[in-house]
This record gives structure tokens, sequence and C-alpha cells, in this order.
């Protein structure tokens, strides 16, 4: 494990969602692995701590978290942006080698089977809470976060610091296309 790869309370745990970044969704079933990118994903509460995401059912990442019941959420950053497009793009379905091909590095943390990308700023761990109408009419799926990292070159004492990292740390904000935001300047308001 990374030096800088630091744990997260759950309680803080829907901060690293709050500013809207795409994310990558990971799930494993048995030694199927896949991963795939998501625009739509959220905190849902805070104790517990909870998410949601819509998986689309055409994606094999949507089987493997129905299979296994876990998923992981992790927010890539600027240094992955070919690497998420990619992933966003290309099915598992279509090329079983997907992740050889778009060279993914999985790692996991100890006692948990879902695996984690490397590279990334953020990791969610979440345990799927069953909702079959939700999962059938929306695409919906919601999961109960076990386990939360950071990196902590841009998140400590419980918030981000893009403010102070360098553009390659910087999350990605998906619009369409193949077209991303970076997360852009810090800014507070005035009571």
């Amino acid at each position: 494990m990374q030096s800088y790869i630091a744990p997260v309370e759950l309680e803080k745990a829907y901060r690293l969602l709050n500013h809207g970044p795409t994310v990558l969704v990971s799930a494993q079933h048995g030694d199927d692995r896949d991963v795939m990118a998501a625009a739509w994903a959220c905190a849902l509460e805070f104790k517990p701590a909870k998410v949601s995401v819509v998986l689309d059912k055409s994606t094999k990442t949507r089987q493997l978290v129905e299979q296994s019941g876990y998923f992981t959420l992790q927010v890539p950053c600027y240094a992955q942006l070919d690497l998420t497009h990619q992933l966003g793009t290309i099915s598992k379905l279509d090329d079983p080698q997907k992740l050889e091909h778009c060279s993914v590095e999985l790692f996991y943390q100890e006692g948990l089977t879902s695996p984690l990308v490397s590279g990334c700023i953020a990791w969610l761990v979440c345990k799927l809470i069953p909702e079959p109408h939700n999962q059938s009419a929306h695409d919906l799926f919601i999961g109960s976060v076990v386990g939360a990292w950071a990196d902590s070159r841009v998140f400590r004492d419980g918030h981000w610091h893009f403010q102070d990292a360098p553009k390659e740390l910087r999350s990605l904000h998906y619009i369409a296309g193949g077209t991303f935001y970076l997360i852009g300047e810090e800014v507070k308001a005035q009571i």
C-alpha cells in the first residue's frame, strides 16, 4: 500500500464524493473483475455512511456487483484521464481482456475482496444494500460504506485540499463526448 493512502472516518466519507466527481466503479466475483466509469454517484447518508451510483443493465460491472454484493467507488484524477475515459467506453462484455488492455492496476485492502484501482485519490468500499425495484427500474444501486481511504496529498483532516495539489491530482468531472473538467480553485462564501 502506498504511504500516502490514509483511512478516512466513515462519518466523513461523504466528503469524498460531495464535490461531484466522476468515479470509477470496481467489483469482483470469484476471479472475475471489472472497472467502469460512472458520472452519477453521490453520498446519501452520513452515519451510517451510504452512497448511491447508477449502473446500467448492459455492464459487466453491474453483474459483478449483483453477484458479489460489494463494489468500490474511487475518485480518479487528471493523471488518469485517458484511463477513466477508456474504462467508461470499453465494455468487458465486448473485450474480456479490458482490464489488461487498459493497463488497470488493482490492489486490495486487508480483509476486503472488492478491488481498488491504483492511482486514484479516494476509495470507498461498499456493501450493496439490495433494493430490487430501484436497481431494476432506475439502475440505482445503494451501498453502505465499509471502508474509506484517500490520498493524503489532497485529502486530509476531513477535507479536500485541491488548492495545494498539483494538476495531476485534481479530480475529473465528466460532461459528455470525452470532455471532462478539472476541479477548480477554492472560493469561500461569507455569511
